[in-house]
Formats: C-alpha cells, sequence, structure tokens
C-alpha cells in the first residue's frame, strides 16, 4: 500500500547543484537526491518517489518549497518528518509534513510562487551572508547617490508587473511553448538584517511561473540601471521583445530564495 506526503522544504543550496536529481548517483548533489536517498533508508531501499514543485538551479535556497512524496510503506507524517530530518544534512529541513491525496501534483496544482533576491550595497560586505546574499557595488559619491539608485530600481519595477513576453530575460529553452508570463508584485524593499549590515535590500516578486533564470536576469538589468549603464527605456524595448536582446548577464544564485507556493 502506497502513501502520499506533502513536505514542505527548506534548504540552503550553496553545496548544491539545484533541485533536480541529476541521476549520477550523488556525484554531483541535488535537494531531490538528498530526500531521496535518505528515503530508501526509511523504507528499507524500496523504490520511492520525490516530485518538487520549483526546480530551483545550482545555489538557490529555499524556505517554502514544496514536494510529493511517495512511500511503499506505511508510517506516521511526523515519524517521517523525525526520521528524514535525522538524516539529511543540516542544510536541508522538512518544515512540515502531512498526508496528502495521490493526485496532487505540486507542480501543476500551484497558482503563483514567490521569490525574493537579497543584495547588500555595502563596500565590505559581511562574511556570514556571503552564502546567502549578492553584492552589487555602486560607484558613490555620497548618500543622495545611493539612495537615487535604489529609488531608480524601485521605480522601475513597475516596469516588469504585468504580463510580458519575457524572452529576453531568460534563456533559450526549446521545451517552453511561451515565453510569456505574468508577473503580479515586484518591489524592491529594505531588509531588517541590519545586525549583520545596514544597507541589505531585496527584491521581492511574485508571479504566475517564471522562466529559466528570469528572475536573475531582470535583477542583473536592475542592477545595470543602478549603475547608468542601461535606462528605463532600454528596459521597456526588451519587454517589447521585438527582437532578442539581452541588457545585462544574469545575477548570482546565491542572493535567490525561493520564498513561498502557492495552492
Amino acid at each position: 500500500m502506497q502513501q502520499y506526503f506533502r513536505v514542505l522544504i527548506s534548504y540552503k543550496g550553496t553545496n548544491y547543484y539545484g533541485w533536480q536529481d541529476l541521476g549520477d548517483g550523488g556525484k554531483k548533489p541535488t535537494i531531490q537526491f538528498e530526500i531521496l536517498r535518505c528515503l530508501r533508508k526509511i523504507c528499507n531501499y524500496a523504490d520511492c518517489v520525490v516530485s518538487g514543485a520549483s526546480r530551483t538551479d545550482a545555489g538557490v535556497h529555499a524556505l517554502g518549497q514544496i514536494a510529493k512524496l511517495t512511500l511503499p510503506i506505511e508510517i506516521a507524517s511526523d515519524k517521517l518528518q523525525l526520521g528524514l530530518n535525522s538524516l539529511l544534512p543540516d542544510d536541508i529541513r522538512i518544515s512540515k509534513c502531512e498526508n496528502c491525496p495521490s493526485d496532487f501534483n505540486p507542480a501543476e496544482k500551484n497558482i503563483g510562487k514567490m521569490y525574493r533576491y537579497y543584495f547588500s550595497i555595502n563596500e565590505v560586505s559581511s562574511p556570514l551572508l556571503s552564502d546567502i546574499v549578492a553584492q552589487l557595488l555602486l560607484t558613490k559619491n555620497g548618500d543622495s547617490d545611493t539612495k537615487l539608485a535604489i529609488e531608480t530600481m524601485r521605480h522601475a519595477c513597475e516596469l516588469f508587473v504585468g504580463e510580458h513576453d519575457f524572452r529576453n530575460f531568460s534563456i533559450n529553452d526549446k521545451n517552453v511553448k511561451t515565453t510569456v508570463r505574468k508577473i503580479f508584485n515586484l518591489e524592491l524593499l529594505q531588509s531588517s538584517l541590519s545586525d549583520f549590515g545596514s544597507d541589505i535590500y531585496y527584491f521581492e516578486i511574485q508571479g504566475n511561473g517564471f522562466l529559466k533564470h528570469m528572475i536573475r536576469y531582470i535583477v542583473g538589468a536592475l542592477f545595470e540601471l543602478a549603475k547608468g549603464t542601461i535606462d528605463i527605456e532600454g528596459i521597456e524595448k526588451a519587454l517589447q521583445a521585438q527582437q532578442t536582446h539581452k541588457l545585462s548577464a544574469k545575477v548570482k544564485s546565491k542572493g535567490l530564495h525561493l520564498i513561498k507556493i502557492n495552492y
């Protein structure tokens, strides 16, 4: 008799090659592989299935990853959670575990996702946050210029809200039927992590779905806008997607965090 569980997973992605199992026996460790490895121990090495809602990239972190676990044994959800957390590495945790219907599909049932991209504008970044917060180095001619750069990015966030063709803010993927996505909200906020540095900010973005590296390209364009290497008009033209034209390189993955998946 099979049992099905919906789990909430948090992880620090620094030491992993993303969520998706690469099928190499863990030579390049992934979050999905580590969970499956521990599940098989609990199930006496019988076949198990781990299906995730979001294929986060290498180095990306999560507080709100959702997955479905399919097990061939009977076990209480609280004991399964306890067992997994006792076996998993310290940088992966099952935050919640509950039974779910057999037809629950975490990738297809969700209606939207929330991500945050954390970055610091301090000239010397905190070593305590080096794995989870990126750095934006601005040419500073005083606090007024820094505030202007932040406000410029904050204003430009509005350009991405709504339904757009994001082909210029993602990598080419032949398996994707359309590059049109809808952004519900995009804001630039200051973080409360003041003990680790006073100049830490994050972009909070919510949408009905995201293309591969889409958020990292959006943030990359906003960073270049803050530096003055591109302008608002350039972003507007890229969103019109009349031709393929990358405005910037994608930013580092370490600042990106999957916060929540809505169902």
